[in-house]
């Protein structure tokens, strides 16, 4: 029971993260973990959209869960295909037991206002 209220949150804010202009799902759409949702934002930087969205009271990741303190582009990225820019615009959200459905609302809208705030100052490229 447990897994498919995971699964239905997780596919709530993948659902929202990805109407945000240049955003892209990392992995399978269905075939993940039920608690894990990573998503990479064009022409902004992970470590950006993390200082930001601490600042608002989210606790999200980016890079690889096993080497989350290190700034190399996450080899399982690369691996399925993604260049570095892909890898240093991705982010995880890991869901538990103690989040509920209308915080993804939230961190949805909150990533995307913040997303909007990088993207207009990024020296990045834009379309």
């Amino acid at each position: 029971q447990e897994n498919v209220r995971l699964e239905d949150m997780r596919d709530q804010v993948i659902d929202l993260l990805l109407k945000i202009p240049h955003s892209r799902l990392n992995g399978h759409p269905t075939r993940r973990l039920p608690h894990n949702a990573n998503v990479s934002f064009r022409f902004v930087e992970g470590e950006s959209i993390l200082l930001h969205l601490d600042m608002r009271n989210f606790a999200i990741s980016t890079g690889s869960a096993c080497f989350s303190r290190s700034l190399e582009a996450s080899h399982v990225m690369l691996g399925i295909g993604g260049d570095h820019e892909r890898a240093h615009g991705s982010v995880r959200i890991t869901l538990g037991r103690f989040n509920q459905p209308e915080e993804m609302d939230a961190v949805a809208s909150a990533l995307s206002e913040v997303i909007e705030r990088l993207r207009a100052i990024s020296p990045l490229g834009k379309e």
